[in-house]
């Protein structure tokens, strides 16, 4: 096939001490490489391949890198998946009889039926099964899914006024209503689910796939978890699972903190920017899958030089000039 490598099956054969009949190639000019690295035949050393390996003939200018080469073009094939290759992926999976292959073939289906880029109701119904009607578009939901994360959020913090005397809880809630002020103006960081956001305000790529961000003490997922909520309703719902995690804890951690320095201000002015931060933004949050989610105690704690806002320094009286 034109552009297109073939590939055959060195079968069991005698190995005269000789150089392959270059000759005796189909194609002037081509080359036998190995399927499985693309090493390329050539002299004594194809009498040494062993023996059933699977062989590329090459052409001029076409090269082959194992098999690298052949799982870069199956990708590009469901890169815009047709009824065709659905189809001849569902018999394939029919007589497949292997578990991993099974499981495998199983999974692709469902990324390739998957109806990603649409967006609306109407052009996914099955994705909006189970919502309220109110809801019209994929990320319209998504952002009300984060903003009701981040509105439990709020609450938890708002009941931490029980921590403090009678005499400092109209601080804290004062300090509480200001965060939800500044919550309300970024409405809720709802845009962190949603893919329409600027890169800079989502955790998802412009198609909507998320990666998992690893427990609170490692940088990355090593599993290479990733969900796309936008996909399925299936995907939609296991989403749901996916924590967003504080890696300083917001319940151990931040809220007896900011309680603390309510309680001990002394006349200074506490820093509730600072506390916003850890509890409400990407400063201190984290979205894990299920697995990566560590329920252990963290053991980290707030930054004390940061609770306070730093007074402004005393201004410096200037000397009048002695006049001559």
């Amino acid at each position: 096939q034109p552009g297109r490598p073939a590939r055959a099956s060195a079968r069991a054969r005698p190995r005269p001490r000789r150089a392959a009949p270059a000759h005796k190639l189909p194609i002037p000019g081509s080359r036998l490489c190995l399927y499985e690295d693309g090493t390329e035949l050539t002299g004594d050393y194809f009498w040494s391949a062993p023996d059933n390996s699977e062989l590329v003939l090459l052409t001029a200018g076409q090269t082959w890198q194992g098999f690298v080469s052949d799982i870069s073009r199956f990708l590009s094939v469901f890169q815009e998946p047709h009824a065709g290759v659905i189809q001849a992926a569902r018999q394939l999976l029919w007589d497949e009889r292997a578990p991993l292959r099974q499981k495998l073939l199983a999974d692709l289906l469902g990324t390739v039926s998957e109806n990603i880029a649409a967006e609306t109701r109407a052009e996914d119904p099955p994705w909006f099964e189970g919502l309220e009607s109110r809801f019209r578009s994929k990320s319209g939901y998504l952002r009300y899914s984060c903003e009701s994360r981040i509105r439990s959020y709020l609450r938890e913090v708002t009941s931490g006024a029980s921590l403090v005397g009678a005499e400092a809880r109209e601080e804290y809630l004062r300090l509480v209503g200001s965060m939800q002020q500044k919550l309300q103006a970024a409405q809720y960081n709802s845009s962190y689910f949603d893919r329409g956001a600027k890169a800079g305000r989502r955790l998802c790529t412009p198609e909507g796939w998320f990666s998992c961000q690893g427990p609170f003490d490692v940088d990355d997922c090593t599993s290479r978890h990733s969900i796309n909520p936008y996909s399925n309703r299936e995907s939609r719902v296991l989403f749901s699972t996916w924590n967003l995690d504080h890696v300083i804890e917001k319940k151990r951690v931040v809220v007896p903190a900011l309680a603390a320095a309510v309680h001990d201000a002394e006349g200074r002015e506490v820093d509730w920017e600072y506390f916003y931060r850890l509890l409400f933004t990407l400063e201190n949050l984290k979205l894990v899958h299920i697995a990566c989610h560590k329920k252990t105690t963290h053991k980290l704690h707030c930054d004390p030089s940061r609770v306070y806002c730093t007074p402004a320094a005393p201004r410096r009286k200037r000397h009048a000039r002695q006049r001559l």
